[in-house]
């Protein structure tokens, strides 16, 4: 993955609009690690193979930057993405990762179902 281009992960976003994509949505702030530390209060959320179409998207903000996708009825959206890639499926995958280079959220987008 390499750090967000703002215009060249723009145009990889704008690959998927007005066509049936299926998006996965993850966050966590370390919920598999509640054990080193009671009184952290761990929280995420996780999607995955949504099928959707989406308007348009928009990436947002001085960085960690902040990827929408507007729905026809609402948004999908994530926030403090740093990096960014099309792999060799040409899914978009966006990703941001703390301060100790752990992942904290990822938003992917696919024309094909994720396995």
């Amino acid at each position: 993955m390499e750090i967000v281009n703002i215009e060249l992960a723009q145009q990889a976003l704008n690959q998927f609009s007005n066509e049936q994509v299926y998006v996965h949505l993850e966050t966590t702030n370390g919920a598999y690690a509640t054990h080193n530390d009671e009184n952290f209060f761990s929280s995420g959320a996780f999607i995955r193979n949504a099928h959707v179409s989406f308007e348009h998207g928009k990436i947002t903000g001085p960085g960690p930057y902040r990827v929408g996708i507007k729905l026809p009825i609402g948004w999908i959206y994530a926030e403090g993405i740093t990096h960014y890639t099309v792999d060799e499926r040409g899914r978009l995958l966006l990703a941001g990762h703390d301060f100790k280079g752990k992942l904290a959220v990822a938003l992917e987008i696919s024309r094909t179902p994720f396995e």
